[in-house]
This record gives structure tokens, C-alpha cells and sequence, in this order.
């Protein structure tokens, strides 16, 4: 069975960082694509960022240049460093890994969501 677990969430001032983890356990053949969503209240989830098993990576315009996504595939460990957060980022975010527990089937799972909140 496989698990993403993440963390790093948590409360923050305008202007502060965060760093978020995604850890991928569990019978994993191999990991493609990992990936960063978030949830605003009333709100879609939208993709902030995502990095493919070659490493090239996908920024939501709103975040390019604030957050940096990468990953450690000795791990099956992801990563969203996250700086001169905003308000808006405000929002729970979800890690997603596509990934195989057998060779050539691939399926997404997805993480539990961890809440990060900017706030004066």
C-alpha cells in the first residue's frame, strides 16, 4: 500500500517561508511526476507546482518566482520551499506523486493535505 505523507504546514507570517515535505512509502516501483496542489476555501483545487522523475518542474504563474519545487528520488521525497508568502497563498496543499508499484502501472495518489496559513 502505498502512502504520501506531508508536512511542514502551519502558520506564518506575510513575507515568511515554509518549507513543505512529501514523503512517498510503501511497495513504489519507481515515481514520474510529483506535484503541489492547493485548495483556498470556496475555492478549486489548483496545481502550484510539479516536477517530472527528469526534473523539469512547472511553476503556477502565481508562485513563479516565490516557491521552488524539487525532490529527492532516493526518498521518493518531494519538496516545496515556499518564500514572501502571501495572504493568498493561503490554502490547504496537496502533495501528488504518479507513480508505479509495479513495472509500466502508473497511478496518482495523493496526500492528506496539510493547511498553511499566512496571516499578520
Amino acid at each position: 500500500q502505498v502512502q504520501l505523507v506531508e508536512s511542514g504546514g502551519g502558520l506564518v507570517q506575510p513575507g515568511g517561508s515554509l518549507r513543505l515535505s512529501c514523503a512517498a512509502s510503501g511497495s513504489i516501483f519507481s515515481v514520474d511526476t510529483m506535484g503541489w496542489y492547493r485548495q483556498a476555501p470556496g475555492k478549486e483545487r489548483e496545481l502550484v507546482a510539479s516536477i517530472s522523475g527528469g526534473g523539469r518542474t512547472i511553476y503556477a504563474d502565481s508562485v513563479k518566482g516565490r516557491f521552488t519545487i524539487s525532490r529527492d528520488n532516493a526518498k521518493n521525497t518531494g519538496y516545496l520551499q515556499m518564500n514572501s508568502l502571501a495572504l493568498e497563498d493561503t490554502a490547504v496543499y496537496y502533495c501528488s506523486a504518479l507513480l508505479a508499484i509495479t513495472r509500466g502501472y502508473f497511478n496518482t495518489y495523493w496526500g492528506q493535505g496539510t493547511q498553511v496559513t499566512v496571516s499578520s
